[in-house]
């Protein structure tokens, strides 16, 4: 447990950064009137940041040829994120961020559970139970309570 303490530690900052990310590309899309203006920004200068960031690690950019050698379904990532983000955007205005989050988490959970399951991608494979599948159940449950409430 001791040597995954640094990533569980940024697993949990980068699910309680997203919030804030939504607040605020939800006040730029509500600044310039169109929300998916808001996840294109976001895409751009989360861009332009991941780009000084490779400059500082002095990353070698002649590695980017073998991105050749990707399959091309990979490339789809960046469209999923971007529907991810403009999602957000637009729906956490209408059900609120708590339910949005809730209901995005239900989802990422239910799809990683399948994604383990048949060890798609690539993934090593770890079998569906009645414990993970009680995992799910909270959670929805969870989601029940938040919209309720």
């Amino acid at each position: 447990m001791k040597t995954q303490l640094i990533p569980i530690l940024l697993a949990i900052i980068a699910g309680a950064v997203l919030p804030f990310q939504a607040v605020l590309n939800i006040q730029l899309g509500k600044t310039v009137q169109q929300p998916v203006f808001a996840a294109f920004a976001s895409f751009v200068l989360g861009a332009i940041g991941l780009f000084i960031y490779l400059i500082i690690i002095k990353f070698d950019f002649s590695t980017i040829i073998l991105a050749r050698n990707a399959s091309p379904v990979v490339w789809l990532a960046g469209i999923l994120g971007a529907f991810y983000v403009a999602a957000v955007i637009i729906l956490a205005p209408k059900l609120g961020t708590a339910l949005t989050f809730g209901l995005v988490v239900a989802g990422q959970m239910t799809i990683s559970l399948i994604l383990d399951h048949h060890g798609l991608l690539g993934l090593p494979v770890k079998q569906i139970n009645w414990q993970r599948i009680l995992g799910i159940i909270m959670l929805l449950l969870g989601v029940i309570i938040i919209r309720k409430y």
